[in-house]
């Protein structure tokens, strides 16, 4: 995806407040081994691109308002006003090319209605994971990596191991541990308690 951002030679809070009373937002751009750039977008347009999934987890191409070509950025962190549908600032890192990235992808579940947990056992999957941090060179960034849940039966968890993660893409663990669990079948509690009490009326009577 492509956004055009313009230098900003003024910072601070006033200069700041002055942008987002004109409709622009004030951004820093950093990394890769330069000095750090402030920029600042047009709120609209930086607004509905934060509504869309690969704005979050693409590598992104920032033009800069009088300059020729673009530069490779990534999205880093958002800050956003309370309570109102205003964008208040945003950081961008700078992206190498020749240097792997670390990053949280979006994980899409498919084919949990045709599971034998749901279509058989009446579970629910439980998303554990909605996004999955990995490494990876910037030409092998996934928009997104999906979790096949066609095979996931009642109780069983679908773990990171089970994931087909795309060629030279990689897990980056955290706290340990190597296989976290990703998505689970569980009955709902209504059922559970339905069949404990289903067992409970085909036990033994009491002898007279």
């Amino acid at each position: 995806m492509n956004f055009t951002a313009t230098k900003r030679s003024e910072q601070g809070s006033s200069a700041s407040r002055r942008l987002r009373r004109a409709g622009r937002v004030p951004a820093i751009v950093y990394g890769a081994g330069a000095e750090p750039l402030a920029i600042d977008v047009d709120h609209n347009d930086i607004y509905h691109a934060l509504r869309k999934e690969e704005f979050h987890s693409s590598v992104l191409k920032m033009q800069l308002e009088g300059e020729s070509g673009t530069q490779d950025v990534l999205l880093r962190d958002v800050q956003w006003h309370p309570y109102k549908k205003q964008v208040l600032h945003i950081d961008f890192q700078r992206v190498d090319a020749r240097q792997a990235l670390h990053t949280k992808v979006p994980l899409h579940f498919i084919n949990e209605d045709v599971s034998p947990a749901v279509k058989l056992g009446h579970a629910m999957i439980n998303h554990v994971m909605t996004e999955l941090e990995v490494s990876c060179l910037p030409a092998d960034l996934p928009q997104f990596i999906e979790v096949d849940l066609s095979a996931i039966e009642t109780g069983q968890s679908v773990h990171v191991a089970d994931l087909k993660l795309p060629q030279g893409v990689t897990y980056v663990v955290h706290g340990g541990d190597a296989n976290p669990v990703v998505a689970t079948a569980v009955l709902p509690a209504s059922a559970v308690s339905d069949e404990s009490a289903e067992g409970e009326q085909g036990g033994d009577k009491p002898a007279a």
